[in-house]
C-alpha cells in the first residue's frame, strides 16, 4: 500500500464517462492528474451501456433533451463540447460505429472500444489511474486532502465525477452528494430515472398475462409525451417510451399514464368511416395490434359484437379504451433497474461554463451526480462528455 503523501494540481474522483473525459482534458493541459476509481474496472457503465455497444452519443442533442430545475444551465457545457466533437474523437480512432434509431450512435464492435479511447487519452496525457482507492473523506485547507485507503492525497483541484444512485450493484453510491454537502451545496431530491414502471395491483395480473409483448405507442404524462415502443413485464411496464417518460413522473405512486396504442389510427375515425364493417371489433384491430394484445384487452361484450350492430357509443368506449389506455402506476423498478438517476447537485451552486463550485472555485461536480438528466438515448453520455470536457479545461 502506498502511503506516501502525493500531491497533485488536480485529482478526479470517480473513473466514468466524466470523469474520463475531465482527466484526459487535464493532463492534455499539463496539469499532473490523478483519477481515481473506488472499484477495481474502469468506465462500468459505458461497458453495459447499449447492450454493450455503448450508445455514446446522440446526433440531436440539445439542451431541450435534458431534465433540470434550471433548464438554461445545461447549455454553456453543451455548446462547449457538442456531439460532433465528440463523433470526431471517435472517428480519429477509427472506431466504427452506426445509427439505431432517432440519432442514438452506437458502437459496431464493442463498447469496450469506447473505454480504451478514454483510456488511451489519459495515458496519453500522463495522467495517472488508481484502481480500487477508496475516499474515507475529503477537507480542505488552502489544498484538498484526501484521506483514502492509498493514504493521504492532496490536490490544489478537485473533481466529483462519482455518478449517481443508478445500478448499485457495480459501484454506485451516494459519496458525490455527501461530499457536496459537506461543502454546503444543496441537493435537489434524487429519485430512479430512465427505469421500468410497476403498474397498480388491480392491473398487475393483465399486464403479467401480456409480459413480453411489444407494441409501438404515444405515452403521456401531463403534458409530456413520447413516441416509442412499449413493453409489457411481469410486473407493468418497460420499452424505451415507457423509460422516458419515468424521468418525468414526480413520484411512483398513485401516478396515471395514459398509453395511445394505435398512434397512427384515430380510431374513431375510422369507425364511423367503417360502420357498416360486419367484422367485430376484436377481429379488425388485429390487423393493427398482435392478438395476444387484442385478445387479453378484448373483455368487454362489445369487442366481439360486430361494428355494425354496435351503437356510436360502444364504438367510441373502445376506441377511448385503446387510444387513451390509462394506467395506474404504483411503483418502478428502482436503481437496480434504472439507467441514470434525476435529482442531484444543485445547479444554482455551479458554474454552467467551468462545472465549479461557484463559492469555491477549485470544486468542481461533474456527470451523473449533477442534477442534470438526460433523455433515452446517448444523452446522459453526452453530458457526461461535455460537462467533463468543462471542468477538465478550467481546474
Amino acid at each position: 500500500m502506498d502511503q506516501n503523501h502525493s500531491h497533485y494540481e488536480v485529482i478526479i474522483i470517480g473513473a466514468g464517462a466524466a470523469g474520463l473525459m475531465a482527466a484526459a482534458q487535464a493532463g492534455k493541459r499539463g496539469k499532473k492528474a490523478l483519477l481515481i476509481e473506488h472499484t477495481n474496472k474502469i468506465g462500468e457503465k459505458i461497458r453495459i451501456s447499449g447492450g454493450g455497444r455503448c450508445n455514446f452519443t446522440n446526433l440531436h442533442a440539445s439542451p431541450n433533451h435534458y431534465i433540470c430545475q434550471n433548464p438554461h444551465f445545461v447549455k454553456s457545457a453543451l455548446a462547449g463540447y457538442t456531439q460532433r466533437d465528440f463523433i470526431k474523437l471517435v472517428e480519429s480512432y477509427q472506431i466504427a460505429y452506426h445509427e439505431k434509431t432517432l440519432g442514438q450512435l452506437f458502437c459496431d464492435g464493442s463498447s469496450k472500444q469506447i473505454i480504451n479511447m478514454m483510456m488511451d487519452l489519459c495515458h496519453s496525457n500522463a495522467v495517472k489511474i488508481k484502481l480500487n482507492c477508496q475516499v474515507n473523506d475529503v477537507s480542505k485547507s488552502d489544498i484538498f486532502q484526501l484521506e483514502t485507503n492509498h493514504g493521504i492525497l492532496t490536490c490544489d483541484s478537485l473533481i466529483i465525477a462519482c455518478g449517481g444512485l443508478s445500478i448499485p450493484q457495480i459501484g454506485a453510491s451516494d459519496f458525490g452528494y455527501r461530499i457536496a454537502k459537506k461543502f454546503g451545496l444543496k441537493i435537489i431530491s434524487t429519485r430512479p430515472a430512465l427505469v421500468p414502471l410497476i403498474v397498480e395491483e388491480s392491473q398487475r395480473q393483465l399486464f403479467a398475462s401480456l409480459s413480453g409483448v411489444s407494441n409501438p405507442s404515444i405515452v403521456h404524462y401531463k403534458k409530456t409525451q413520447f413516441p416509442e415502443n412499449i413493453l409489457f413485464t411481469h410486473k407493468g411496464l418497460s420499452g424505451p417510451a415507457i423509460l422516458q417518460i419515468s424521468s418525468y413522473l414526480e413520484k411512483f405512486n398513485n401516478e396515471e399514464i395514459t398509453i395511445n396504442l394505435l398512434p397512427k389510427i384515430d380510431l374513431k375515425k375510422q369507425f364511423i368511416d367503417d360502420k357498416n364493417n360486419k367484422q367485430t371489433p376484436a377481429n379488425y384491430l388485429k390487423t393493427h395490434l398482435t392478438n395476444r394484445l387484442i385478445d387479453t384487452v378484448a373483455v368487454h361484450p362489445d369487442f366481439h359484437k360486430s361494428i355494425t350492430d354496435l351503437k356510436k357509443e360502444s364504438l367510441f368506449a373502445i376506441a377511448d379504451k385503446l387510444n387513451a389506455f390509462r394506467v395506474k402506476i404504483a411503483g418502478s423498478e428502482g436503481y437496480q433497474k434504472a439507467e441514470v438517476t434525476v435529482g442531484g447537485v444543485d445547479t444554482d451552486f455551479l458554474s454552467s461554463k467551468t462545472m465549479a463550485v461557484k463559492a469555491l472555485p477549485n470544486l468542481f461536480f461533474i456527470g451523473e451526480v449533477v442534477d442534470v438528466t438526460g433523455w433515452l438515448g446517448g444523452y446522459n453520455f453526452q453530458w457526461a462528455w461535455s460537462s467533463g470536457f468543462a471542468a477538465g479545461s478550467h481546474c
